[in-house]
């Protein structure tokens, strides 16, 4: 617990054996329970997450590969069920390790604290974070962060950052069947937020890249590009 709020880490994971575990490993004392969603990995990636023995860890199994999004879909049912505080907070931190374990308090203060709905980690404003990214991710993290922006109606500055805190509260008004289960799934995410009118804050987290395997390609910018349309066209029409 976090301020008297539970705190649930949803793991979306996919080919991550080699790291799932050491994400998992570095979890804070103060998580209550974590959610491990294998999107139908081949590589063993589900037994890696249990073999830790952490009695906090909950693996979920896809079939059939649905996307991250789709792998944090899961993992937000799943914590639903498992906690009923609308305070308490649901976080998404990558099986890759891309995410630092020592950020995620302050991204999941305002949350318990009930300041805000939703907590979106902004690597561009980390101390010289965004430096250690490459530079296509970080061109490309500027120009859909202007665009989602401007899609939504309200100021995003990294849209394509995934590790983020969700209160229970907001997660049940979310329409989850809907959501964007691949690349874009953030973009998607905030646009429904922004269409219900919840708090969204901006907290700074570190950019860390080690041995991930990037699965970003380029058909992926044009989904992006589309569902930030498709996000300025609900708008128009909620207006």
């Amino acid at each position: 617990m976090l301020d008297g709020r539970e705190i649930v880490v949803v793991v979306p994971a996919f080919e991550e054996a080699p790291r799932v575990g050491r994400v998992l490993g570095t979890m804070p004392a103060f998580v209550d329970r974590i959610v491990v969603v294998d999107d139908a990995s081949h590589d063993g990636t589900a037994n890696a997450a249990r073999d830790g023995g952490d009695t906090r860890v909950e693996v979920v199994v896809h079939r059939e590969n649905r996307g991250v999004g789709g792998a944090i879909v899961t993992g937000y049912r799943r914590a639903l069920d498992l906690v009923s505080d609308p305070r308490a907070a649901i976080v998404v931190m990558a099986g890759d390790g891309q995410m630092h374990p020592d950020d995620l308090a302050p991204l999941v203060g305002p949350v318990v604290r009930g300041e805000v709905d939703y907590a979106k980690g902004d690597r561009f404003a980390w101390n010289d974070g965004a430096r250690a990214m490459p530079l296509q991710r970080r061109l490309g993290g500027r120009f859909f962060s202007w665009l989602t922006s401007r899609a939504i109606g309200a100021p995003v500055s990294d849209s394509q950052c995934g590790y983020a805190a969700l209160a229970r509260g907001a997660c049940a008004r979310l329409d989850l069947e809907t959501l964007w289960p691949g690349y874009g799934y953030p973009n998607d995410l905030l646009s429904q937020l922004a269409l219900r009118g919840m708090r969204i804050a901006h907290v700074p987290v570190r950019a860390v890249y080690a041995d991930e395997v990037s699965r970003l390609r380029v058909r992926h910018l044009g989904r992006i590009g589309w569902l930030c349309a498709r996000a300025y066209v609900r708008r128009a029409r909620a207006t």
